[in-house]
């Protein structure tokens, strides 16, 4: 837990503005390669949030709207957060045939919080890059009385352990720092302690969780694009970068037929606002 939480103190503590265009190198790689949200998981998530066509629904950090196009087709009125000025462009061009969505090119920390007004706060796979302090307290502050927080979460795709044992032969030459595999046990313990930091921070209470997994296949070129869009990809030396993926696409392509089998586990977290007796927080 301490360790994911120190993860989250150095996301959330860089420097707003290099938060604001971390993603801009590989936001055309993270529309087209990260996957979405299972249509399953969305409607259990409607449900148990009780959001409805006349629900008001805010979005932190909605990315080129991955989370967004799901809930939208509830008809609700969603206003994104989004600071990445490609990602706001993405999110316009994947939003455009939903009046009821609204985005707004700035961040949950510079957004001018309105009180008491959301039915729902959401975040999908966001809500990381923002400090306890600052998040679940405006989140709370922006709810209506007993409204709800969602957190969505897709983790890393996976491919099987034997697999990532024939790729990681790859990583151990190139690159040592990102031979890295989380089994499905790891994930969900993650997944875990993610919820019980929305508990902890006073502001939210009556945690609900669940989870659902998908298997995709991913051609070499998918995946190595897939691979662009996470953090330690991200700050890789092109030089580095480059060699490794050139190892990669020959292994998938020689051991495996050129394309990977992979696995992804999709989870949500919703909590329904702390309200203090006699007055809203």
């Amino acid at each position: 837990m301490e360790d994911l939480k120190q993860t989250i103190i150095n996301y959330s503590s860089t420097d707003l503005e290099q938060r604001k265009h971390w993603y801009s190198p590989a936001a055309e790689a993270y529309n087209q390669a990260r996957p979405r949200y299972p249509q399953d998981l969305i409607h259990q998530v409607v449900e148990l949030a009780q959001l409805s066509t006349d629900s008001k629904i805010l979005e932190v950090g909605c990315g080129p709207g991955t989370a967004t196009l799901g809930i939208a087709k509830l008809g609700c009125s969603i206003i994104c957060l989004e600071p990445n000025p490609d990602f706001f462009r993405l999110a316009q061009q994947n939003c455009q045939s939903y009046s009821n969505v609204e985005i707004e090119n700035t961040s949950f920390e510079e957004w001018k919080l309105k009180p008491l007004e959301f039915d729902a706060v959401l975040a999908a796979s966001s809500f990381h890059w923002i400090s306890s302090e600052v998040g679940y307290p405006k989140a709370a502050k922006a709810l209506k009385k007993n409204g709800y927080l969602i957190l969505l979460w897709n983790k890393e795709l996976q491919p099987s352990y034997e697999v990532y044992q024939s790729l990681s032969q790859v990583y151990q030459v190139h690159t040592p720092s990102l031979d890295r595999y989380e089994n499905q046990e790891t994930q969900e313990y993650i997944l875990r302690q993610l919820g019980n930091m929305a508990i902890d921070s006073g502001q939210f209470k009556d945690l609900i969780s669940g989870q659902f997994i998908s298997e995709v296949t991913y051609t070499a070129d998918e995946y190595l694009t897939l691979l662009n869009t996470y953090s330690p990809y991200i700050k890789l030396d092109s030089h580095n970068k480059e060699s490794l993926f050139l190892g990669l696409r020959r292994c998938i392509e020689d051991d495996f037929g050129g394309s990977l089998q992979l696995s992804y586990i999709s989870a949500f977290h919703i909590a329904q606002k702390v309200t203090s007796e006699g007055r809203e927080s």
